[in-house]
């Protein structure tokens, strides 16, 4: 790997610093949201859909899998900042507008909240563009934001369950048991879905070679994300039967629109890295027989399996850095033919090939003969 150029070290350093100064307060806002046993049951619960989330939108993220520490940032942005700085401004918001609860639930959270989350997504279009491919990227961390958030609000939702403050019902176990199947079961994907269409909007900033494209996509999708968000917050308002409604009509074609969307992105990717790849194996960049073990997924797998088989431990490493490489060549060849290259372009392209060129005397696909080492 080549040495990070100093806007993305300035980019981790920043979102880090931030991350932790945030991360103070929060833990202290949710060590003091109840008595210790009931915080620690509340972590508990919150991280029921944690996991699960996260795998789903891992799954989706397996062309070009984005860098994990960054991923992690955008979950503890999510957490964290975003969490933080929405308490602050929804607290004054609500002090200086003189608004009722419900239109601060239904207008004012929105517009907060899905701009504290969509604000890392901004910084990534800004910093760090050559790690954003398309829509499916967007979406990927946008997930993870969403699910940051969700986790650190859902503690303080069901300690205050639990306690019966903040109007959360009846308190004890029974309030602490309808919260937990309403915010954790029943809607745990609610903030990444929100979040997912400022991710979307972002996506199509990066691939677009128009000025206006680049700056309202962003906006467009995070005019969608506060419209579903308050869309959602406002049927609380009426009840369970209002909340039914929303989720039944709304939530989940929504959900279903989504993911239809991030799958068709992924196999959009798959034909795009074939014909990438399929111009850069012309140009001599790496070998035209080589596409397939590439951009395929079962294919994938399948060469990996032969690599282990026939180099153990070392030989499947060998051919994920040449997979990886070749995908990253994929992906910046085809901003390249679209007209739409990152500034580092020339620089990324040398190492991709590079990478590919140091390791493919090291291994073979199946069918192929084995190289002697």
């Amino acid at each position: 790997m080549g040495v990070k150029p100093p806007r993305n070290r300035a980019f981790m350093i920043v979102v880090s610093v931030l991350v932790a100064l945030a991360a103070i307060p929060v833990l202290i806002l949710v060590a003091v949201s109840g008595a210790p046993t009931h915080v620690v049951l509340a972590v508990v619960l919150a991280s029921v859909p944690v996991v699960p989330l996260v795998l789903c939108f891992l799954w989706l993220d397996r062309y070009e899998p984005e860098p994990r520490g960054l991923l992690a940032l955008a979950l503890a942005w999510g957490a964290f900042v975003a969490c933080l700085v929405a308490l602050v401004l929804e607290g004054v918001g609500g002090l200086v507008t003189g608004v009722r609860d419900e239109t601060q639930l239904a207008v004012l959270a929105p517009v907060i909240e899905e701009a504290c989350k969509g604000f890392f997504l901004v910084m990534l279009l800004w910093w760090r563009r050559d790690e954003l491919d398309g829509i499916l990227d967007g979406i990927v961390y946008a997930g993870m934001l969403g699910i940051g958030f969700a986790f650190v609000e859902n503690i303080l939702y069901l300690a205050a369950a639990y306690n019966g403050t903040a109007g959360m019902g009846p308190g004890g176990m029974q309030g602490l048991a309808s919260t937990f199947v309403v915010r954790c079961l029943f809607s745990p994907f609610a903030h990444p879905l929100f979040t997912a269409f400022t991710g979307i909007g972002v996506g199509i900033a990066v691939g677009s070679r128009s000025r206006a494209v680049r700056w309202l996509a962003p906006l467009a999708g995070y005019a969608v994300a506060v419209l579903a968000h308050g869309t959602w917050n406002a049927a609380t308002i009426f009840g369970f039967g209002g909340v039914i409604v929303v989720y039944v009509m709304i939530m989940l074609p929504a959900v279903g629109g989504l993911a239809a969307i991030a799958v068709w992105a992924r196999r959009a990717e798959q034909r795009m890295l074939a014909l990438a790849l399929g111009d850069a194996a012309r140009r001599g960049l790496l070998p035209a027989t080589d596409i397939g073990w590439v951009v395929d997924l079962r294919a994938r797998r399948s060469a990996r399996a032969y690599a282990r088989r026939w180099g153990g431990p070392t030989g499947e490493q060998a051919m994920r850095d040449y997979q990886q490489a070749a995908i990253e060549l994929g992906f910046l060849h085809s901003r390249f033919l679209r007209g739409t290259p990152p500034p580092n372009f020339a620089a990324r392209g040398q190492e991709y090939v590079a990478r590919i060129g140091a390791v493919r005397p090291r291994i073979a696909f199946p069918g192929q003969v084995v190289p002697t080492r």
